[in-house]
């Protein structure tokens, strides 16, 4: 865990945790999906733990999966079977590994504040949607970029944003996988506002909570939960429905030919659908 998270606890019992692989704009490999998930971990028995604030280093907050993820899957060479295998075992209550690197944010008994800087895109915006407050950086972008590589969002991205954004809004995301600006990304709700230091406000606020009642903060994220059904059974539901879609999808022809067109910079040709 120690080359791609790094956690800082102070005095206040404020926990900050970092990405720290800047070299590739703290992209998800492998190495930072199993290490965001040890840290969420680590955070959950984590004694006097008062808030989380979440953010990453270097250029970027999180740019998404790996290209290099993307460079295999052109070749289509996963089927659906094995992607099933994969992606079905619910490793972390109702979650499976990937989506807990989202949903372990939500799920953490204490208000987790996102400082975004930079790109959130794809599975780095999964992850950024997990947190209770998102602080953007003038100039930040976001985009729920799935469908641009034949995917759809699995990382509880779906179960996240159906708290925060509109129903038709949420579409227009999910369909266009266009990028949105931050003043755009706090109008639609994927964030909660802009701050010219949002990893400074992020501690402010995360201080500020710190000094209140640390069990009625926890009673509060819980009837919080709740009310959204962030972490109810129709969200368990729909986590399992984002596995059994995108294994489906890994490694089809039409996800593969996706992935090859935006890799080689051209149109993509589909095969006909029924």
């Amino acid at each position: 865990m120690e080359d791609r998270i790094r956690i800082q606890i102070d005095d206040l019992g404020v926990a900050e945790v970092t990405m720290i692989r800047a070299d590739k704009m703290n992209a998800l490999d492998v190495a930072m999906f199993e290490a965001l998930q040890s840290a969420i971990k680590q955070l959950e028995t984590t004694p006097n733990l008062r808030a989380v604030v979440l953010h990453g280093e270097g250029k970027a907050f999180c740019a998404g999966l790996d290209m290099g993820r993307f460079a295999g899957m052109a070749q289509a060479s996963e089927d659906s079977s094995s992607a099933l295998d994969r992606l079905i075992p619910r490793k972390h209550g109702m979650s499976n590994g990937p989506q807990f690197v989202g949903m372990g944010w939500r799920s953490l008994p204490v208000p987790v504040i996102a400082a975004v800087h930079g790109v959130a895109f794809g599975g780095g915006l999964q992850v950024a949607l997990g947190a209770d407050v998102r602080l953007l950086a003038p100039g930040t972008k976001m985009s729920v970029m799935e469908l641009k590589w034949g995917l759809v969002p699995d990382m509880a991205g779906m179960a996240l944003m159906r708290g925060l954004v509109r129903d038709d809004q949420m579409r227009d995301l999910v369909y266009s996988a266009r990028v949105v600006e931050a003043e755009e990304a706090v109008s639609l709700g994927l964030a909660t506002r802009i701050c010219d230091d949002p990893l400074a406000a992020a501690h402010e606020m995360a201080r500020a909570i710190a000094l209140r009642s640390p069990s009625a903060i926890r009673a509060a994220k819980r009837l919080l939960n709740q009310a959204n059904c962030s972490v109810d059974d129709s969200a368990a539901g729909l986590l399992m429905a984002e596995s059994v879609e995108q294994s489906q999808l890994i490694g089809s022809a039409d996800q593969a030919e996706a992935v090859k067109a935006n890799l080689e910079k051209r149109l993509p040709v589909f095969g006909n659908q029924r």
